[in-house]
């Protein structure tokens, strides 16, 4: 028997909604997953979302809700999405949980016991405006290998280089936009460098990783190993690092974590470490990602998994970027396009997985979203090759011969060669899928589709009946046939239309790859349905014809008396005024119907001026708990909405309603 076989998703960063990005890596991955089931091999699918971060808590900012309420939203889109697409993870988890927790410690704890975290200071940017320590997505800067601009402190997307903030050139805040200064802390980090000899034998163990990858991957270590921050300062959105205040694990610590924290949530601890994570376990792990996060799957990862004795994966396999018409995604170009608005817009998601499947071969190659060429696939593929192909024998079968299929199917020359060919094909499907080659594979299913339309040209049983209906039932059975491997073949792909078709070969049960000699002689068939549609010329256009709009997530329902627990009343800005020294903060008094009015700190100083604010009358949330901001007890809460010349724009009552008047 075939070991168990674990596959993971890279984590999507919970930082908002999946895009065509997401979707080319979860369809590879689930393809390769449902053909390996097929197979009958013993797989768990996992994935979480990524949580922690500097992003997440800039984003959650400027939303005025905390990091947990904001990832929490994201995280019910995700699901919602994946599962628009029948992405089939068997578990679909967080890194913001008390598994992931309990694991980051225990990595940490086994580094640092194996003599592998040191501490030192770091001198890192501090903005003194912000009065905070800037960590990489905080400051911005050109790329000190390429000076590509505006790259984040980390990694450059355009040359995939990674580095410490601190080598950025040009470098800004991204809170305020000023130059920071340079300041030490104190921080872990683990010495990547005592890894070298074992991440060289990672690297080259045979069929690890794509060739062009291990060449990537060899400049590295040819450069040699930095050491790795594993540390950041507070504020920070993530897991405080025990015995060490304010400070917190770097998210790229804990977000692999969560492949292991996903499946403990999936299968509990024992089973997720004795038949999968346990270094002697025998489990093939397989990782899909993107080419951006090569260093962290193929170094940091590895390196953290032998050091706390666990099971290195057996496959990193990596795919390329996605372009749209040509043209790398954009939102100011309108080709950035999110996975929930496609749906929306009602096309097939079926549809968008026979493309993507048609595109990815097993090399990490960037690929083209076309427009056209979509169109072209699915039209010309889908449609008229392989669905028109099924649909015409099926449709044949139910008309003339009662939806049964003959006892025995054509045997002449023309049959026997048609058989040969379309099962010597077949093996060439599997053999493609085995190899990782999604595009080869959907490239051999074609090629069954054009030989059973040809068979069906040559043979011709609508004339055929009309001089031998016993020749012309075999004949059109004898393609049923050859659609029940184009349905086994596609099941990996597009496995609604693959189900559908199984019905209407009159097939009762979930079909498996060893299926292919399953015997459909005298089988009564299903209604026969057209199984896909055309794709109209125009209608894809649409997608890109506009800039996508941010989707804000949805934040999670609650009942009635939640909502009722929020006191929301008129509130008339009686004085308005600047705070020093605080650039967006203005101090409110607001008339709340009270015996005398209450002070608000209000960061809205971008947006209006002290003097415009007077006399408006504004939504508060009057049973906020007090709070002191920059000296200021500030008692309550204005309501407003994202926009605006200066970002935001306050929700304002008209004139007639009296201050204290409950909203309800």
């Amino acid at each position: 028997m075939e070991s168990p076989l674990l596959v993971t998703c890279a984590l999507p960063y919970a930082n908002g909604p999946l895009h065509f990005g997401h979707l080319v890596e979860s369809v590879q991955a689930d393809a390769l997953v449902r053909f390996q089931r097929l197979r009958g091999r013993d797989v768990l699918f996992v994935c979480a979302d990524d949580m922690h971060g500097t992003p997440i808590e800039l984003n959650a900012r400027k939303q005025g809700i905390a990091p947990e309420q904001f990832v929490e939203a994201i995280h019910a889109s995700h699901v919602q999405d994946y599962a628009a697409f029948n992405i089939s993870f068997d578990e679909f988890y967080k890194t913001h949980s008390p598994e992931n927790e309990h694991y980051a410690r225990l990595f940490f704890d086994r580094l640092k016991a194996s003599g592998h975290v040191v501490a030192r200071d770091l001198e890192q940017f501090f903005c003194e405006k912000d009065q905070r320590f800037l960590p990489d997505r905080f400051v911005r800067g050109a790329c000190p290998k390429c000076s590509k601009p505006d790259q984040y402190g980390d990694v450059c997307e355009n040359c995939n280089s990674t580095y410490a903030p601190t080598e950025l050139k040009d470098p800004r805040c991204v809170l305020c936009a000023t130059t920071p200064v340079r300041k030490k802390s104190r921080h872990q980090f683990v010495q990547l460098s005592h890894f070298a000899d074992y991440l060289e034998k990672f690297v080259h163990s045979e069929a690890r990783l794509q060739p062009e990858v291990r060449r990537f991957v060899d400049g590295w270590l040819a450069g040699g190993l930095s050491d790795w921050c594993i540390s950041r300062d507070g504020p920070y959105f993530g897991f405080e690092i025990p015995g060490e205040a304010g400070k917190f694990f770097y998210v790229w610590l804990d977000a692999p974590i969560g492949y292991l924290s996903s499946t403990v949530h999936r299968v509990g601890d024992d089973v997720a470490l004795k038949k999968y994570w346990s270094a002697d376990s025998g489990a093939d792990i397989w990782h899909f990602i993107g080419k951006d996060i090569i260093y962290f799957h193929t170094l940091f990862w590895p390196a953290m998994l032998h050091a706390a004795k666990l099971r290195e994966p057996a496959r990193v396999f990596v795919h390329g970027m996605l372009t749209v018409n040509g043209e790398k995604m954009s939102k100011s170009r309108g080709t950035f396009i999110n996975a929930s608005d496609y749906v929306r817009a009602g096309f097939d998601p079926e549809h968008l997985r026979y493309y993507l499947a048609s595109l990815l071969g097993p090399s990490p190659e960037d690929i083209d979203f076309s427009l056209a060429g979509f169109r072209d696939r699915i039209n010309g593929e889908l449609n008229n090759n392989l669905g028109n192909f099924c649909n015409r024998a099926l449709k044949f079968v139910a008309q003339n011969f009662e939806g049964r299929l003959a006892e025995s199917f054509d045997s002449d020359a023309d049959a026997q060669s048609l058989k040969k060919q379309v099962y010597d094909i077949f093996d060439h499907v599997s053999y493609k899928y085995e190899k990782l080659d999604l595009k080869g594979a959907m490239e051999a299913l074609r090629d069954i589709g054009i030989a059973g339309n040809g068979y069906l040209q040559k043979r011709a049983p609508w004339s055929l009946i009309k001089t031998d209906r016993v020749a012309a039932h075999q004949a059109v059975s004898l393609a049923a046939d050859v659609a029940k491997l184009i349905c086994i073949g596609l099941t990996p792909i597009v496995p609604k239309l693959a189900d559908e078709l199984r019905r209407q070969l009159g097939i009762d049960r979930p079909l498996n790859w060893a299926d292919r000699e399953l015997d459909l002689r005298g089988a009564r068939i299903g209604e026969p349905k057209a199984l896909t549609t055309q794709i109209e010329a125009g209608t894809l256009e649409k997608l890109i014809a506009a800039p996508t709009a941010s989707v804000a997530p949805t934040v999670p329902e609650i009942d009635y008396a939640q909502f009722e627990s929020l006191d929301l009343r008129c509130g008339l800005i009686v004085a308005a005024e600047r705070v020093p020294k605080a650039d967006k903060l203005l101090k409110l008094s607001v008339d709340l119907g009270d015996a005398a009015p209450r002070t608000i700190a209000a960061g809205i100083a971008a947006a209006y001026e002290p003097a415009a604010l007077v006399g408006k009358r504004v939504v508060v949330v009057a049973n906020l708990k007090a709070r002191a901001i920059r000296g200021i007890e500030s008692r309550g809460m204005l309501l407003a909405a994202s926009g605006g010349a200066g970002g935001l724009a306050l929700a304002e009552l008209p004139n007639d309603v009296a201050p204290g008047s409950k909203v309800k």
